[in-house]
């Protein structure tokens, strides 16, 4: 993997777009001072995801975008781009080459892009982990990082050293790990407060629950009573309104045909009325008649008397003619007599007939007193009856509007019962709309439910996805990590073979020997070839062994020789040979009861393992050293056996014979004797890395492909999801109209019970006026009862009065015609005194006559007697009149009584039937009343079942119980029901749910619970885990580093010694890095006692020192080595050409032995002001030279 481009444009003075093409070795990067070179380092840093504005050299993270000259603007964005060769997959990605991006524009946005993909800054920087390319990495070494790495706190340096022991990688998860595993313990901690809350909550709510369970049980059972006892009811209430209805009909049939016969006995009433008057005017006009008739009959006999005299006086005439004389002068004298008789009886009559007169006179004043009396108490009476008429007109009309209420009520009650149908029918239709809302709702939340599950089960298969994606990105990871292991593994080992087939780390006599080692046949390698030994022992046994380590064994002496000779020819050096046929076993050593002493772990020879050819030369070279376990065991022994044994410690502490001790700090740079191990244990290694990649890659394919499977899945659940949708969205339609249809018939419903409300006043009204008008109807009967009372009364005095004025009539007429009589007698009187004087005239002008006329009556007498039958036939006629009068009064009498008892009759009928309408109209009342309070019962049970169940009537007898029947069972167990639930006290129904939802809640928390103890001790494992291996690498790793800086120290200083120290720390992953230089002929000395160069070469080395160790793909290097003189720059150029076999480097320079070592130069310049191009490199060297 190497650098093949840096692509800017707008980036700081790099306002047109640039691109850098780059190829592995040397790349120069050169120009004036100011010309914009080291902006080239910041790019970068920066692409490769920098955030410290101040290792960019800003002030704000804007200032990166080319802010404009004096003739050119300011741009909108910085774009940055690198791209790498990843042929050989360093880098774990499946592409061959890899282009990193950032952007960033002025309104603050900014992108990361991997090959044109948008990403995450993590992305970017997990993908460079352990390559030691990054921000943080010693990739890119700047102007200031050389004197920070010198000058800098111990603990500075660690980021530095983390990145090269490839540690870093671990600290991140690590980091994560303490941060999760904290937030685990946070929501522990949590976890446990809820659980402790639960805890208290769930005992209480439990017997909540319980209670409530109980109540809901009885209330159910109480609602199927209700239920039941509320139809029973309905019946009943019913079947009374049916027969209270059926008897309201046939009352008011009754009213009906009371009210007709009342009419008709109106008419009656004035039938009769007018026949009592005709009868009173007829008896009247027989009275007159028979009073006519009487005088006429009294005249009548009166002319007879007279006739019959005549006839007398003309018979005695004719029969006595002689005797006429005589008689006429008897009749003179007796007409005389009589004269004077009648005079005295005229005196008298007229005496009689004044008196007579008088009492007439009195009789009719009297009979006037009684007719006024009369005409009186018949006008009272008639003015009575014209009340009672007005009253019954009144009450008539009063009925009449009692017949407009009622019909009004009639009205309204059918409106009434209209709008309680309709109010049933709203009720009804809001009830069937609910049972459809509930139907669409029911649907619309199955439909919810399907939405919920297929989203559960969509959001499940997409936490699948994002498991496997996880899981991918972990495998992905794990490949990465295995290929970059397997890559690094299987550099050091092709590092290791390389160095082990050269011979590196032997001394150059030994490495031209062992050139020969192919034609050669008795060259079999060096001491460190031949013995293997175990890890722990190794030390020990590289310090027992020193210098004999690169002894060449050969087979025979004469191989030996020759080999000796070819060094002398060559002039290649000495080396020492151990030929096999002259090297012999020493016996052990001379105390061999040393080997029971503490801590003895045993003779060297004996912990190596060698063939059993080179027995010999392990007992030669190994056999007298003692290896024990510390130096204090080893003291003490060399002290018991007075220093003659020579003892070496696993710690590689070595204690010689005579007391001389050598110690410290173990550095065998040659790290000989293991490195046959380590290319064993690496190749198992990159064996199992390579068969965990081939594995790791499979398992992704099967990942890709179950992910796959979960797309194809989640596909099908997003069409079943869009059908879903289709019939939630219907049902949700549907369900809205039904609710907007409860909403309508509630409204109606309420808009009926308004209109019922109104309908209810106005029955109130209409009772009220009803009220009124009966008590006025009351009244009127009242009134008329007393003017009834009042007619009889005054009937009965009319009657009276009236027998009265016909006996007074009667005296009347009998004074009248005692008057008149004696008128009749007086004039009679009158008329026969006239007559006798006439007669006495007659007599006188007779007996004149008869001296003339003797024997001339008989034919008088013939006519008087005929006009005597005339007049007795008259007066019989007359008789007969008279009777027929007296047979009519007495008719007319008879009728008029008959018409008064008809009249009684009447008065009694009519105020039958006035008190049957009335009652009947009470009846109507009480009917409507009692069927108003069956409707009322009916409609309050409705209304209870409704408020207390929410049931109609044909839902609730949906839920009839056909065994429920017994009334006063029922009461009893409703009574008793009651009871019990009032016994039941407050009941929390909501604790069913509270307790199931807390319970839930609780066996959640609590599985929640046991998931954070084990993540807890999980992650406290991972953690524990991640410091241990992170301490073992960084162990191993940093005695590499201490070991390889101290031989780049040498090679660039030509001497000297470089060493690497760990602070006094309890914790090697937190403790600082001490740097101690000490150059060539100089004292061990404070890095701040150095000179510039001195520290910039120190920090050079170890930079180097890292990069011989860990390569990175490429390195940047700005100007580190500005502060060498030229001949540190040239060792400093051909040891970067050293490292050019692993690593691409970039130097920004404008040191020429820089630019001699390197393979090509980039000249940059500011041909224009403030920005900064790229030009040829002859154009650069002139303006150099210049």
């Amino acid at each position: 993997m190497y650098l093949k481009s840096i692509e800017v444009q707008g980036f700081k003075s790099f306002a047109n777009k640039i691109k850098f093409d780059f190829h592995n070795g040397i790349t120069g990067i050169v120009g004036p001072n100011g010309s914009g070179k080291s902006n080239v380092a910041d790019a970068v840093r920066w692409v490769l995801g920098e955030q410290r504005v101040k290792q960019l050299r800003g002030g704000t993270m804007q200032d990166v975008i080319f802010s404009g000259t004096e003739n050119r603007k300011p741009l909108s964005y910085a774009s940055v781009a690198i791209t790498l060769d990843n042929s050989d997959h360093k880098l774990a990605i499946d592409f061959e080459e890899v282009t990193v991006t950032r952007k960033l524009y002025r309104s603050g946005e900014s992108e990361y892009l991997i090959n044109g993909s948008a990403c995450r800054l993590k992305d970017i920087n997990e993908l460079f982990y352990d390559t030691g390319i990054g921000k943080e990495g010693y990739s890119i070494i700047g102007q200031g990082q050389i004197d920070k790495i010198l000058s800098g706190k111990p603990e500075e340096r660690r980021e530095l050293f983390d990145e090269a022991a490839g540690i870093v990688k671990f600290k991140r998860r690590k980091s994560m790990s303490v941060k999760k595993l904290e937030e685990e313990q946070q929501n522990l901690i949590r976890v446990n407060d809820i659980l402790s809350e639960l805890e208290k909550q769930v005992g209480p709510l439990e017997r909540q629950s319980e209670k409530a369970r109980e109540y809901l049980k009885k209330k159910e059972e109480l609602k199927t009573y209700d239920i039941n006892m509320f139809l029973l009811e309905a019946d009943r209430l019913k079947e009374q309104i049916r027969d209270v209805e059926a008897k309201d009909n046939l009352t008011k049939a009754q009213m009906g045909e009371a009210n007709r016969l009342y009419e008709d006995t109106k008419q009656e009433y004035e039938s009769i009325e007018e026949q009592v008057d005709t009868m009173d005017a007829s008896i009247e006009t027989y009275n007159r008649k028979l009073t006519e008739t009487s005088m006429l009959k009294q005249q009548l006999e009166n002319q007879i008397a007279l006739l019959k005299e005549q006839i007398h006086s003309a018979r005695m005439n004719d029969e006595h003619y002689a005797n006429r004389a005589q008689s006429i002068e008897r009749e003179l004298s007796e007409r005389e007599e009589q004269l004077g008789t009648l005079i005295s009886d005229q005196t008298r009559l007229q005496a009689e007939l004044d008196s007579g007169r008088k009492a007439e006179t009195l009789e009719k004043e009297n009979l006037n007193k009684l007719q006024i009396r009369i005409a009186s108490l018949s006008s009272d009476i008639e003015k009575n009856q014209n009340d009672i008429r007005e009253i019954l007109g009144n009450r008539a009309s009063t009925k009449a509007q009692i017949q407009k209420f009622d019909t009004m009520m009639e009205q309204i009650q059918v409106r009434k019962s209209g709008l309680n149908q309709r109010y049933f029918g709203a009720q009804s239709e809001a009830g069937l709309q609910k049972e459809q809302y509930e139907t669409f709702y029911a649907e619309l939340k199955e439909v919810s439910g399907q939405i919920i599950s297929f989203a559960e089960e969509k959001k499940n298969y997409e936490s699948q996805i994002q498991e496997l994606q996880k899981s991918l990105n972990e495998k992905n990871e794990q490949i990465r990590a295995s290929q970059s292991a397997y890559h690094r593994e299987h550099s050091r080992l092709e590092s290791l073979r390389n160095m082990t087939e050269r011979y590196d780390g032997y001394g150059n006599s030994i490495k031209r020997v062992m050139d020969n080692r192919s034609h050669e046949k008795g060259l079999l390698g060096v001491v460190a070839d031949i013995i293997k030994v175990e890890k722990k022992y190794e030390t020990a046994i590289e310090t027992a062994l020193g210098g004999s380590i690169q002894n060449i064994v050969t087979d025979n002496e004469q191989t030996a020789k020759h080999m000796i000779e070819f060094l002398k020819k060559n002039k290649f050096g000495r080396a020492t040979f151990l030929p096999l046929t002259q090297i012999r076993s020493h016996g052990g050593i001379a105390q061999p009861q040393a080997l029971k002493e503490e801590g003895v772990i045993g003779l060297a020879d004996t912990l190596v393992m060698v063939e059993d050819k080179y027995l010999e030369l392990a007992g030669s070279l190994l056999g007298r050293t003692l290896v024990v376990d510390h130096i204090d065991h080893g003291l003490a022994i060399a002290r018991k056996y007075r220093q003659s044994i020579r003892i070496v410690t696993l710690e590689g502490d070595l204690i010689n014979p005579g007391g001389s001790m050598t110690g410290g700090a173990f550095k065998n740079s040659s790290n000989l004797l293991s490195r046959r191990r380590e290319i064993e244990e690496l190749e198992q290694a990159v064996q199992k890395l390579r068969a965990d990649v081939a594995k790791t890659e499979q398992e992704i394919a099967e990942l890709k492909n179950n992910r796959s499977g979960y797309y194809d899945k989640i596909e099908q659940i997003k069409d079943l999801l869009q059908k879903a949708y289709v019939r939630q969205n219907t049902a949700k339609m549907n369900a809205d109209q039904a609710k907007s249809k409860i909403e309508a018939a509630n409204q109606t419903a309420l808009e009926i019970q308004k209109e019922t409300q109104q309908l209810d006043q106005e029955i109130s009204d209409i009772m009220d006026n009803q009220q009124s008008i009966n008590v006025e109807l009351d009244t009127s009967e009242q009134l008329e009862r007393d003017l009834n009372k009042q007619i009889e009364e005054g009937q009965t005095k009319l009657d009276d009065l009236k027998h009265q004025e016909i006996l007074q009539q009667q005296a009347s007429e009998n004074a009248h015609l005692s008057c008149a009589a004696t008128e009749q007698k007086v004039l009679f009187v009158m008329e026969n005194a006239e007559r006798i004087q006439e007669e006495m005239q007659k007599f006188r002008e007779e007996l004149k006559g008869l001296e003339a006329s003797k024997g001339g009556t008989s034919k008088e007498i013939e006519e008087k007697e005929s006009q005597i039958q005339e007049l007795r036939q008259t007066i019989e006629n007359s008789g007969e009149l008279f009777v027929e009068i007296q047979d009519e009064i007495e008719k007319a009498k008879k009728t008029r009584e008959d018409l008064n008892q008809r009249h009684k009759d009447f008065l009694q009928k009519r105020e039958d039937l006035s008190r049957q309408i009335s009652d009947l109209d009470k009846e109507i009342f009480r009917l409507e009343s009692q069927k108003n309070s069956y409707e009322e019962a009916a409609e309050k049970q409705i209304n209870y079942m409704w408020e207390e169940y929410e049931l109609t009537y044909n839902r609730a007898m949906e839920l009839r119980n056909e065994n429920l029947t017994d009334v006063a069972k029922m009461k009893k167990r409703i009574q008793e029901l009651k009871g019990e639930i009032r016994a039941l006290g407050n009941v929390n129904v909501n604790a069913i749910e509270d307790y199931k939802n807390v319970s839930e809640r609780y066996e959640f928390l609590k599985t929640q619970h046991d998931d954070l103890v084990e993540a807890e001790a999980t992650l406290e494992k991972i953690i524990a885990e991640l410091d241990e291996a992170m301490r073992k690498q960084f162990t191993e790793q940093f005695a590499h580093i201490c070991q390889e800086f101290d031989h780049v120290f040498k090679q660039l200083f030509g001497g000297g010694k470089g060493t690497l120290e760990l602070m006094d720390d309890e914790d090697v992953l937190e403790a600082g890095i001490r740097i101690i230089a000490q150059p060539p002929g100089k004292k061990l000395q404070n890095m701040m006692q150095l000179s510039g160069g001195e520290k910039a070469l120190t920090a050079i080395s170890l930079l180097f020192a890292i990069q011989n160790l860990k390569p990175s793909p490429f390195c940047l290097l700005d100007e580190i080595e500005a502060a060498l003189d030229d001949s540190n720059v040239d060792r400093f150029a051909q040891y970067l050409h050293k490292l050019t076999k692993n690593t691409q480097f970039i130097v920004i320079t404008h040191r020429r032995g820089t630019m001699t070592a390197a393979d090509r130069l980039y000249g940059i310049t500011m041909q224009e002001k403030g920005i900064s191009t790229l030009v040829s490199v002859s154009l650069l060297e002139d303006e150099l030279d210049d």
